[in-house]
């Protein structure tokens, strides 16, 4: 006993001593070691991801009002999966340094812009200009029997973007009637699920074809060493680069008659050039703003660079849509774009401060969202996912069932990341901070993860958030789409309260 107590006295004053130099230390610090942790064993840890899961079980709940028709656009293709590293052996390019490139022009770009992402564990995704170099590089995908070795079946294509992989999801609901609009080619529309309707405006003779690098955790190409499981995608895309698809997208809605619109595809526009994006970008918010106002409309966002593009999103689409969803990378740079919170920040260091996460979404609520009772903005839910953790925020008294919803992106993300229909808790690990606080500045609460009820809560002001915990899979098999599948499954469980119109 008293080897613990001493132990424990020396690890605080450690953590004392340290404080005197480095105010932020401690809080580091505790987002992966607190008491109670320090003298776990493996075994009392594998119990944490056993009463979790139980507890995700019980606790979620599908909400009283369901949605029963789903408008899903704009951005739908066909992904090639294949090994990072193998594609680019195959290519014949040598491991280098890692630079990140607004728009991919060449095999080196590719090569130093995945090495650069590969490095990080981030996902990120980027315009390839060149046809003709495009088109070599996917045959070279399509036929290099190395670059297919880690491929979880015998055929490599898959449904790809974020609208037609949102829709594939929602279709897992039998009572759920899904639209899909985009530019959907012969193969696409083979591997869509029965239940999706896709307009005949949308169907085209060809498909446009995503290339996807994925990398394992631990993974290594000369000197860079993939921290985490993910992918780097590249395209030469004009259809849905251009988004051609929304204008279809919105008249269908006349006849479809949705309970919600989920889009997304605007990051894809980035890649035409500023005079293509900035003309395309006031035509989809004139196109977005037909859409009647009592429809709530989710937007989904992905990886951009372009500070210049994502503030015009900010301040033009943003206010006009009801619900957000992104990831960690999308956020710190949705803040560095705009000058907010920790935009001083280069990049996240392991696990995404949980305070610091609250203080950027509560900031974008302010700015863009109606979190002023006064504000003519529209925006009242984010849901913001990163590997270890997810958090759902709303303005309060315009959605409910959102402790479930938050948590049904966890479970999804911890299943399918793993290739499995439920969570395999032998296959997966909780990495989440279970001290944390509800800012990274002052005021803030000191809060903490209870595994029998993990959903943590906390407001500021007229904002509540929800935090829940993800189970990480080890060993994941897929990681492109998890993004997706978490919002889509969060809209699923989330309610639209009756008394408000947007």
């Amino acid at each position: 006993m008293w080897r613990k107590a001493l132990a424990a006295a020396l690890l605080a004053f450690a953590v004392g001593y340290f404080y005197h130099g480095s105010p932020d230390l401690p809080e580091q610090i505790l987002q992966y070691i607190s008491l109670p942790n320090f003298q776990q064993s493996s075994q009392s840890q594998n119990s944490l991801e056993k009463v979790i899961s139980a507890a995700w079980e019980t606790l979620i709940t599908l909400p009283t009002r369901q949605w029963s028709k789903v408008a899903v656009g704009v951005n739908a293709c066909v992904d090639v999966v294949v090994s990072g590293v193998g594609l680019l052996q195959a290519l014949a390019v040598d491991p280098g340094a890692g630079l990140d490139h607004e728009v991919l022009h060449s095999k080196e770009d590719l090569k130093e812009a995945f090495i650069h992402f590969m490095g990080r564990g981030a996902a990120a995704e980027r315009f390839f200009s060149d046809k003709e170099v495009f088109q070599r590089i996917a045959r070279s995908a399509a036929e290099y029997p190395g670059a297919k070795a880690r491929l979880t079946s015998s055929t490599h294509l898959y449904v790809g973007g974020n609208a037609a992989l949102i829709g594939q999801k929602l279709a897992t609901y039998p009572d759920l009637m899904v639209l899909l609009c985009g530019p959907v080619g012969p193969k696409l529309h083979e591997m869509l699920d029965e239940q999706i309707v896709v307009p005949p405006e949308s169907l085209q003779e060809t498909d446009e074809f995503h290339l996807i690098l994925e990398y394992k955790a631990g993974e290594q190409w000369g000197s860079t060493q993939a921290p985490q499981a993910n992918r780097f995608i590249f395209s030469h895309d004009v259809s849905n680069g251009e988004m051609s698809s929304l204008e279809t997208f919105v008249a269908s809605l006349d006849d479809f008659h949705p309970d919600l619109v989920v889009l997304s595809g605007l990051h894809m526009m980035e890649g035409q050039g500023r005079e293509v994006w900035e003309e395309r970008l006031k035509e989809a918010v004139s196109a977005i703003s037909d859409i009647r106002k009592d429809i709530p409309i989710h937007l989904e966002l992905a990886s951009m660079t372009d500070k210049d593009y994502m503030n015009s999103i900010m301040q033009e689409v943003m206010p006009i849509v009801s619900s957000i969803g992104l990831n960690e990378q999308e956020l710190l740079f949705l803040t560095q774009a705009g000058e907010g919170p920790h935009a001083n920040l280069a990049a996240w260091k392991g696990i995404p401060d949980v305070g610091r996460v609250s203080d950027i979404l509560l900031w974008i609520l302010e700015q863009h969202g109606r979190s002023d009772p006064s504000s003519e903005a529209d925006l009242t839910r984010i849901h913001f996912h990163t590997l270890a953790y997810h958090i759902l925020v709303t303005v309060d008294g315009y959605w409910a069932n959102q402790a479930a919803a938050v948590m049904a992106g966890a479970r999804v993300a911890s299943s399918q990341a793993c290739g499995l229909q439920s969570v395999d808790v032998s296959k997966v690990e909780l990495k989440a901070p279970l001290e944390f606080h509800s800012s990274h500045g002052e005021p803030r609460e000191e809060l903490s993860l209870d595994p029998a009820q993990p959903v943590t809560v906390w407001r500021r002001g007229n904002v509540t958030f929800y935090m829940t915990p993800v189970l990480v899979c080890k060993q994941p098999l897929r990681t492109v789409g998890l993004g997706d599948a978490i919002s889509a499954e969060g809209l699923v469980y989330s309610e639209l309260k009756t008394q408000q119109a947007f």
